[in-house]
């Protein structure tokens, strides 16, 4: 076994020989190539990523002594990309949990059986850094590394989310040298790493070398002061630097003119101060950054400056003095081949996704990201909550969450990860909260913390959601500058807002939990959010789902979860709960999210007149940035459109504006005015004529109904046993009388039904019913069954029969769910009409669905339809659909959700048509709006599948069609509050009306 010291269980270790954490920066030669933010434009940078030697040991004690020497032999190790993650390379387990420890629960100790991988590296140092002192930084090492070069031992360090530097000048030599690290699984440290995500391993962030001046600048701090009405500003830039030397500063606008500049010899520590006249202010819509240069001998560093001022003021957060709204996600790391080792092309597709959705606002859940998204997120205009590297989530199952909050030996532990954090990341415009981590107990070693970062740095608030007195922590949160929720209910935050003794804003760090068909609460929180001015705003949990992808044996891509590779303790598919799908593909919850966060709102005035209320929900620009596109369609035909380009709305202000439609008092037809927000001009993250927003309204016509003038043809009934047959003029129907339903359908000849229509309750459990779906199974709804106890003809006409069915749905063992009472009727037209009243049975949960359900032969392909689309809505996930005629195929209809669920339903329908290729099918109509949903799977298909591979040997040749009266929302209950009363189907008595009739399209 390696004779090392044994720093990883050793709490008084944390580091050995690292450098004093400072502010991210690369020195270069010019401004001209700092400018270009390329690092290997810099003749000072030597980057160590590629291939790397690599020997993975299951434990500690198998690692061989002396692997580091320069004369050891590694030629036979495996090749390895640095950076990565071992275990997405083969490596160990993959492993997914989310709040246990992988192993017991016993700090500071971790396993005897430590998993640990070794990594060799030769390299060659160019003569032109003779004389320089010559350091190496790692930017992320999971979770803790003993660095060696030439055979020396260097240092030692954890904190697997900050980057460690050390000074190798007497290490290193011209010409070839051997680097040799070993990273092991678990130390110490990651009991403060329970993050929920994949447990990773390795150098997972870039390494890389840089050679400086003996007397160089080590650290910058960037301050500003800005005058009341923000017409000028002071930037000190305080300058530690290793020896005594000259600095120059130059600050210069978007137009590189230098608007500012300062000169000082500096001896140890000193202040550039650069003064602006009228500063043009930074903010997430219009990210204006200036360019701080610093000149100091053959080095010059960059960095990105935006004037802003963070405040609260009367439990009103507020930057440049104007109340904001936080429209966030929490973004963890996540890629779904390379773990949590990010390219910077990832980032940029984040980041330009969210743009497009309107999202403003990320929580760095639960760590710092690489630097470089932090600079991406100045340019690209976001407000970060910047979080430190610190969630011990697993104490509470093993007994006390504050137990290492509250012990003073685990303080500097707890304190480093905050210092380590606002030193590397202080000089970024766009973090606008410290957030001391996440679900880590509060106590002393918190609040140690918060008076640490409130000491380094006043200008940015303290955030901390463990705060929360219902956890039973410290009564001391005065040091914590806002009050942060996870999951509370409308209710509560409403009632936060109201209350006059509720000091601090209220932000919501996780809401909305988004596991597979969701969030279906969003515009009940917004509409609570913009009405109290205390609501600061809100983070979805969480924006990506994190699948790994992989195959199965017969060679079919999937993404994974937890318990895919046989890891234990596992959270399942706890994992996949994003807006997007682990290859970035938006899922209908982050369109619902568009929506509802959008920043114009559009309001019906006076249809009649067209008068239409514009409302600027942006906080800094006015809309002249846009146009809006009005159309106007006539049962889903556009018969008129035109453009409004002159928006010049301010913001937080209103405007009526008069939209140019022609509008009709009478009709047989039904009009509806769709409104949609487009860019005017291309921008970083979207191209011209992109829709910010849209709005939807039906105009106020009368209705009148088209005169029918055909005379009812008559129908033929024939009885035998209890099979009922209706002959009519093209048409044939067998109804069983036994059964109640209808066994066969068809027109000239042609059959329409695979198996009859039956009343249905079930659905496949969502994400989001992961708690209810337990007192559905009780009840047994996913097995109801249908028994009838009254089938008879109970009147007849020339052209019309009626049938009455009284029947009952229950399950095993159980007193029947819900009676019905419904009334068939066939006329001579083959309409088939039902009228279905039902009583539910007394205290009984609420229901899925309710609704029949029938399937229609192979080959019936084609859907078209009149109601919201065009994707899946339900009663609580709406805002993103607009009305009108939809035309698709049947596979088209389903979400395909990494974990199979209820999906494809569409509120709102009026009516559908479901048919083959050459139009015959059949048509669905109601006069009240209705669920629809076409596919080639039943609930009970989709409920046994666990993975969406699975799908396909499931998919069934025929069409199952469900016709609902209502689909109970979907809500956000998988880890937020219960699903709303108001989105419940549990009305006690209702009435459904539905018609069936078969078409021919093509003759219609």
């Amino acid at each position: 076994m390696i004779q090392v010291e044994k720093y990883w269980e050793n709490l008084n270790v944390l580091q050995v020989n690292r450098e004093a954490p400072r502010a991210y920066y690369l020195p270069y030669r010019d401004a001209e190539s700092a400018l270009t933010k390329k690092r290997g434009r810099s003749p000072f940078y030597q980057t160590l990523n590629g291939s790397w030697k690599f020997k993975y040991h299951s434990s500690i004690k198998n690692v061989e002594d002396g692997f580091y020497e320069e004369s050891a032999e590694v030629s036979g190790w495996d090749d390895l990309i640095v950076p990565s993650c071992w275990q997405v390379n083969g490596y160990d387990q993959l492993h997914y949990t989310n709040v246990n420890y992988p192993f017991p629960c016993d700090p500071p100790f971790v396993p005897n059986e430590n998993p640990t991988g070794l990594y060799v590296r030769d390299f060659n140092i160019s003569e032109n850094w003779d004389g320089k002192e010559k350091y190496i930084v790692f930017e992320g090492v999971n979770s803790c590394f003993y660095l060696w070069i030439n055979g020396k031992f260097v240092g030692y360090s954890q904190g697997s989310r900050v980057p460690a530097e050390f000074n190798i000048s007497r290490f290193i030599r011209s010409g070839q040298n051997r680097l040799a690290v070993m990273v092991l699984k678990w130390c110490d440290g990651t009991y403060l790493e329970d993050q929920d995500l994949w447990r990773f391993s390795g150098i997972f962030r870039d390494v890389y070398m840089l050679a400086r001046s003996r007397n160089h600048i080590r650290d910058v701090f960037n301050k500003q002061e800005l005058s009341g009405n923000y017409q000028k500003a002071l930037l000190r830039c305080e300058v530690e630097t290793t020896g005594s030397l000259e600095a120059r500063a130059e600050l210069r606008d978007a137009q590189n003119q230098i608007v500012s500049q300062g000169q000082a010899v500096i001896d140890g520590s000193g202040i550039l101060n650069l003064e602006i006249v009228a500063p043009v202010l930074w903010n997430a819509e219009k990210p204006y950054l200036y360019s701080l240069y610093v000149f100091c001998g053959e080095e010059v560093l960059l960095f990105q400056v935006g004037f802003r001022k963070v405040e609260i003021n009367d439990g009103v957060f507020m930057i440049n003095s104007q109340p904001v709204k936080l429209k966030g996600v929490n973004r963890h790391d996540s890629h779904p081949e390379l773990g949590q080792t990010i390219p910077l092309n990832h980032m940029i597709k984040d980041l330009i996704l969210m743009k497009r959705h309107n999202v403003n606002t990320i929580r760095t859940s639960h760590y710092p990201n690489d630097p470089r998204f932090l600079e991406l997120c100045n340019q690209y205009g976001f407000y970060l909550i910047d979080e430190a590297d610190l969630e011990c989530h697993g104490l509470s199952p093993a007994g006390d969450s504050h137990i290492l909050s509250k012990n003073p030996e685990w303080q500097s532990a707890f304190l480093e990860r905050a210092v380590r954090m606002v030193e590397r990341d202080k000089n970024h415009p766009c973090i606008v909260m410290w957030s001391m981590g996440n679900e880590s107990g509060y106590d002393v070693n918190h609040i140690a913390m918060a008076k640490w970062m409130k000491g380094r740095d006043a200008s940015r608030p303290v955030h901390y959601e463990g705060i929360d007195q219902r956890y039973n922590g410290s009564s001391n949160t005065e040091v914590i500058d806002v009050e942060s929720r996870m999951y509370s209910s409308v209710e509560y935050i409403e009632n936060y807002a109201k209350d006059a003794n509720s000091a601090k804003p209220m932000f919501l760090c996780e809401y909305s939990h988004a596991m597979g068909n969701g969030p279906g609460d969003l515009k009940d929180y917004w509409d609570v959010i913009y009405k109290y001015p205390k609501l600061m705003g809100a983070c979805v949990w969480e924006w990506s789902d994190h699948g790994i992808k992989t195959k199965t044996e017969d060679g079919i891509e999937y993404f994974a979860y937890g318990g895919d590779f046989g890891d234990q303790p596992n959270d399942g598919n706890f994992c996949i709960d994003g807006l997007v799908s682990p290859d970035r593909i938006p899922h209908k919850g982050l369109l619902e999210l568009k929506k509802v966060i959008a920043p114009v709102k559009l309001e019906a005035e006076d249809l009649k007149r067209g008068t239409i209320r514009v409302t600027n929900l942006y906080d800094f620009i006015d809309l002249s940035h846009l146009v809006l596109a009005w159309k106007m369609e006539k049962d889903g035909m556009v018969v008129e459109q035109g453009e409004i380009s002159d928006l010049i709305v301010a913001p937080h202000t209103s405007q009526t504006i008069t939209v140019p439609y022609t509008w009709r008092e009478v009709s047989d037809s039904r009009y509806y005015l769709t409104l949609t927000c487009r860019s005017k001009r291309d921008s970083l993250w979207a191209e011209s004529g992109y829709e910010i927003t849209f709005e939807q309204f039906e105009l106020p016509v009368t209705l009148v109904q088209k005169e029918l003038l055909m005379e009812m043809p008559g129908i033929e009934l024939q009885q035998q046993g209890n099979r009922l047959t209706i002959n009519g003029f093209d048409f044939r129907y067998v109804f069983d009388l036994y059964d109640g339903t209808f066994v066969k359908i068809s027109k000239h000849g042609v059959d329409m039904l695979q198996s009859p229509p039956k009343f249905t309750i079930w659905r496949a459990p969502t994400d989001n019913d992961r708690n209810i779906k337990h007192q559905w199974l009780e009840e047994g709804y996913e097995r109801a069954q249908m028994h009838v106890y009254r089938s008879e003809i109970i009147e007849q006409t020339k052209n019309t029969v009626g049938i009455v069915v009284d029947f009952s749905l229950g399950g095993y063992i159980k007193i029947p769910f819900l009676r019905g009472n419904a009334l068939w009727r066939v006329n001579g037209a083959g309409e088939i009409s039902l009228q279905v009243k039902v009583n539910i049975r007394e205290n009984l949960v609420f229901l899925p669905r309710f609704g029949l359900q029938l399937s229609m032969p192979q080959g019936t392909e084609e859907v078209e339809y009149f109601g919201l689309g065009p994707h899946e809505s339900y009663i609580d996930k709406r805002q993103s659909v607009k009305k009108g005629k939809y035309l698709l195929k049947v596979d088209e209809m389903l979400e395909n959700y990494i974990m199979p669920q209820e999906t494809g339903s569409r509120s709102g329908t009026e009516w559908a048509i479901v048919s083959n290729e050459q139009g015959m099918g059949l048509k669905f109509n109601s006069p009240n709006e209705f669920s629809f949903n076409a596919l080639h799977f039943t609930a009970e298909d989709l409920t046994s599948a666990t993975h969406n591979y699975e799908l396909p040997a499931l998919k069934r040749k025929e069409t199952i069609v469900h016709l609902d009266y209502k689909m109970s929302g979907v809500g956000s209950n998988s880890c937020g509050p219960e699903l709303l009363e108001a989105y419940r189907l549990d009305e006690k008595e209702f009435q459904f009306d539905i018609s069936i009739i078969p078409v021919f399209k093509e003759d219609e």
